[in-house]
């Protein structure tokens, strides 16, 4: 535009402007006769004519100036502001236009680009952070006089937005500190149109890539059913990705009514549907809903979440939620897991350096296979099992491996990500071939250190408590465990049984500590070193069974075959390992019944799973025919093999020379599970029979 066309309006302007300072000097100066003729002067009607045309001629001055305006002259001073409020470049490329004579006023900017901050530049591969080939906005003045800010109309058009986060948190979407984690609290909008908005997030640190395009509709295009909808096709991690949020028309809203809306959300296998409303739009920190979600593993949330789940069977639950700026509640959950039902309450806090979840859970009915999906483990497939494909090739692999232990990696960037504290209770198990009833456990995870403490398996008869600790703030993740069951017997888990009586029956005792490295269960089982020990401080055994044992052919083998039901006393019983670099090698293996004794050694190797034990019986009263021949057991844990050892017959002998120098540390080892055992009156028996063939036993209080 020519400025020239404004010159004689600018002269105008000086003149009035001297006139002014002139005046305001002569009022601080003594009244001459001189001043008071003037002032009469100015007073007179003529001169009051000629001021009110002066003033009519500044503002229409004025108007024209605003109305001829170009608004092209303060783009460049509004990207300054922007780049140094945003801290990256911000530039109006295209046309500024601003329709401010309305109550409705209007701006409109083509060709905007907003950069990328300076550390994120290399990793944009060049692109912008945002784009838009046209930004419309409109403001409600009628509102803003009433003291509410509503925007009329936000039109998007031709958008490219580009997001990048590191694995550190820090994103290219926060502006300031970047700690804040509040969601965008946004003013009312009575119309939001995008026109096809290209969207890409790179986010390191929940290890996600999206590529997509988002959309609206509402009812004043003419299109769909009357409702305002905000829709999102992509692609997430290379698996589907469609989102679809509805409310009712935008053009009623008001900031003082809740804004009720319905979403479904696509993600690879995960569903989720809410329906809830914003108390104050679009203050997206005060929301609440009811929703469901569904999915193959709850790990797979991490993505979408943040929070690091467990690993899981395919799972559905419900909950409400409620959203109170950084502080996320879910109340009455419910659903399934796998094949057990799960409910309670959960929050997640993320107004802090990471998230903290809080949770209360607890189920009737605990399938056994869901607690093993939580370290990995692969579950029954069989008829009626509820798995994931994921988890049905799991299990074949370990099928076809002849393995037991997991090689699945822990993700120990996730569990670093996140703190939590945890209460689970389950009030039964469905654990076939196992005495398990009730189970129990508290976890908290602090700074990449899980801990299960205090961890509980109610049996049958008995229980089974410890704790362990998961160290994963380390490269390689430490693992320690010690556990103690107490109150236990034989025939609970060997339930093998002549005309329906038990084999062997007693009191059972034992107690596991080890530390192991790793990250996967596997791993840290083959690394262990630990103490291994199980303890039968007295009981019953089938006598033909203790004979065999013996392998006296002449009684011991007929009286198993003919179902002999005479029983002998198990005086005490224990097996004792100590575990170096994943190998647990046998101390103690000694069982003491009334007519056998029985001593074992071998190895059972963690990182092979595999057995080596090799046991030896002494009958305590000569026999005819009795013969040594070693049983042996081997092979897979997972399918061990019972045997015998081949090689020359040892002849008939007696009750082994060597007890003493055998059993000199059992106190120590029967301290070791519980320091009452000691003086049990069985085992202290078969400790006195040792003192009386070596040495001395010597007692060790556990530790």
């Amino acid at each position: 535009m020519n400025q020239t066309a404004f010159r004689p309006l600018t002269d105008a302007v000086s003149r009035l402007v001297g006139q002014a300072r002139g005046a305001v000097a002569r009022a601080f100066e003594p009244e001459t006769a001189e001043d008071r003729a003037a002032r009469r002067a100015r007073h007179s009607p003529a001169m009051v004519r000629g001021l009110m045309i002066g003033l009519a001629v500044l503002l229409c001055g004025l108007a024209a100036l605003i109305i001829l305006f170009d608004w092209n002259w303060v783009r460049g001073p509004i990207g300054r502001i922007a780049s140094m409020q945003l801290q990256r470049p911000v530039v109006l490329a295209g046309d500024l236009d601003v329709h401010p004579w309305s109550l409705t006023p209007r701006a409109e900017v083509n060709d905007l680009r907003i950069g990328q901050p300076a550390w994120a530049r290399d990793k944009a591969d060049g692109a912008q952070m945002a784009t838009v080939g046209r930004l419309e906005i409109s403001l409600q003045l009628l509102d803003l006089i009433r003291g509410r800010t509503v925007l009329g109309l936000i039109r998007v058009t031709r958008a490219d937005v580009h997001l990048i986060r590191e694995a550190s948190g820090r994103a290219n979407w926060q502006f300031g500190s970047g700690k804040s984690s509040a969601a965008p609290k946004l003013p009312a909008i009575r119309r939001l149109i995008i026109d096809h908005a290209n969207l890409t997030i790179n986010d390191a640190r929940r290890q996600a890539r999206f590529k997509g395009a988002v959309t609206t509709r509402d009812s004043t295009t003419g299109e769909g059913d009357g409702r305002f909808q905000l829709i999102g096709r992509g692609q997430l991690n290379g698996a589907v990705f469609e989102a679809d949020i509805s409310g009712s028309p935008l053009l009623n809203i008001s900031p003082d009514r809740p804004y009720a809306f319905q979403a479904k959300v696509r993600a690879g296998a995960t569903r989720i549907a809410a329906d809830g409303q914003i108390d104050r739009p679009f203050n997206l920190n005060r929301l609440g809903a009811r929703f469901s979600i569904s999915g193959a593993d709850l790990n797979d949330l991490y993505v979408l979440t943040g929070l690091a789940l467990p690993n899981t069977g395919p799972y559905r639950v419900s909950a409400g939620l409620v959203r109170d700026h950084g502080r996320f509640h879910l109340n009455r959950l419910n659903g399934r897991i796998g094949d057990s039902d799960i409910a309670g309450q959960l929050t997640v806090e993320t107004d802090r350096d990471k998230p903290l979840l809080i949770a209360d859970l607890r189920s009737r009915r605990l399938d056994f296979d869901d607690l093993g999906s939580l370290f990995g483990m692969a579950p029954s497939t069989g008829k009626g099992e509820t798995a994931s494909p994921d988890q049905v090739a799991m299990a074949g692999r370990q099928r076809a491996s002849g393995r037991l232990l997991s090689d699945a990696t822990l993700q120990v960037e996730r569990i670093r990500s996140m703190d939590a504290r945890v209460r689970y209770r389950a009030e039964a198990v469905n654990a076939p071939g196992l005495p398990l009833r009730k189970v129990s456990l508290d976890l908290t995870l602090k700074d990449g250190v899980l801990k299960g403490t205090p961890v509980a398996f109610s049996l049958d008869r008995g229980d089974i408590r410890g704790g362990f600790t998961l160290d994963a703030g380390k490269d390689v993740p430490r693992t320690d465990l010690d556990f103690r069951m107490t109150g236990s017997h034989i025939e609970n888990w060997i339930t093998a049984r002549v005309q329906d009586q038990p084999v062997i029956e007693g009191r059972l005792v034992a107690r596991i500590k080890i530390s192991g490295t790793g990250n996967s269960l596997h791993k840290a089982a083959s690394t262990a070193n630990g103490s291994l020990t199980v303890v039968s401080p007295g009981g019953e055994v089938r006598q033909a069974f203790a004979e065999l044992l013996g392998v006296n052919v002449s009684k011991g083998l007929i009286m198993l075959l003919s179902e002999d039901p005479r029983q002998t006393p198990l005086r005490c019983a224990v097996a004792d390992f100590q575990v170096r670099d994943g190998v647990a090698r046998a101390n103690h293996i000694v069982a003491d019944t009334g007519v056998v004794l029985v001593e074992g050694k071998g190895t059972i190797n963690f990182s092979k799973e595999t057995l080596n034990l090799e046991f030896e019986g002494d009958s305590k009263k000569p026999r005819l025919l009795r013969v040594f021949v070693p049983i042996t057991v081997s092979g897979r844990v997972a399918d061990p093999r019972v045997g015998v050892k081949t090689g020359p017959l040892i002849g008939q002998g007696g009750v082994a020379v060597a007890l003493g120098t055998l059993l000199t540390p059992l106190s120590a080892v029967l301290a070791f599970v519980d320091p009452g055992l000691a003086e049990d009156a069985n085992c202290s028996a078969l400790m006195r029979e040792g003192r009386k063939q070596g040495a001395p036993a010597v007692k060790s209080a556990a530790k």
